[in-house]
């Protein structure tokens, strides 16, 4: 997404953008401190930031019908073993952890990095782990089984996409500024997919000595044309899964959600 930016293709009119990698856990921490200008967090995290951010209509990872997170545990067990169960998760303001409360209802999280769930469930320091990575394609080859994807749940349920993380932008820069990031970073994804081979070859630098093509199938889960624009099914869908998130519960009432397009 922002192979754009990143190579400078994308002209940038005088605004200047340092790029700052981080886990999506350490980013939803440092959104409660409104420590960055523009930031992608998750869609749960959203509920709690929502007096320092407004969601930008572009840069949303969205759960297609059967990809989504997913839960795996070395024997397949039937998903109603989880209500109570220990789960390891990857951070308790993502929206994998959300959508998994609303799934199966209570269980007991064990907060771990999100890229170490998979071998603590396959080397037996974890009985169950939900995914937010590439792990949502490789785990069968560390000998585990798929035990909930909540992608498939959520569409299953609402017919609609799993709203999982979006762009944000701090409400108070000037509006200029916000408008002429907004469309930058749009530019930027759309330059990414219209030359997607260059851009997944810059991306590989960050992915964890992952196959290429594996690579390619994992951009291709959560970068597409929902990315440039979320569209109305998306705005529906946040609305919808915060919503649930309000009625269960979990998070506060943000009241409107504010969309930056």
């Amino acid at each position: 997404m922002f192979y754009g930016l990143a190579s400078g293709r994308v002209p940038t009119n005088g605004l200047q953008y340092e790029h700052i990698l981080r886990d999506i856990q350490t980013l939803n921490d440092w959104a409660k401190e409104g420590k960055l200008d523009t930031t992608a967090i998750s869609v749960h995290a959203y509920a709690y930031v929502a007096d320092k951010y407004a969601i930008l209509t572009h840069g949303a990872s969205m759960g297609e019908r059967e990809y989504g997170p997913i839960v795996v545990a070395r024997d397949a067990v039937d998903a109603a073993k989880l209500h109570g169960a220990t789960i390891a998760v990857p951070g308790l303001m993502t929206s994998a952890y959300l959508a998994l409360r609303l799934c199966v209802g209570d269980f007991t999280p064990v907060v771990m990095p999100f890229d170490t769930i998979m071998e603590a469930v396959a080397q037996g320091r974890a009985d169950y782990g939900l995914l937010i990575h590439e792990g949502q394609l490789t785990h069968a080859s560390l000998g585990l089984s798929s035990i909930v994807n909540l992608g498939t749940w959520w569409y299953e349920t609402t017919g609609l996409p799993l709203p999982l993380g979006v762009n944000t932008i701090r409400r108070d820069l000037p509006e200029e500024v916000k408008r002429d990031a907004s469309r930058q970073l749009r530019a930027s994804i759309e330059f990414g997919l219209a030359n997607r081979a260059d851009a997944l070859q810059w991306a590989m630098q960050y992915a964890r000595g992952l196959a290429t093509s594996t690579a390619d199938k994992f951009v291709g889960m959560y970068v597409n044309s929902r990315t440039v624009d979320m569209g109305e099914e998306g705005r529906s869908s946040i609305r919808l899964f915060l919503r649930c998130g309000v009625d269960a519960g979990m998070v506060p009432d943000v009241g409107e959600i504010d969309f930056v397009g």
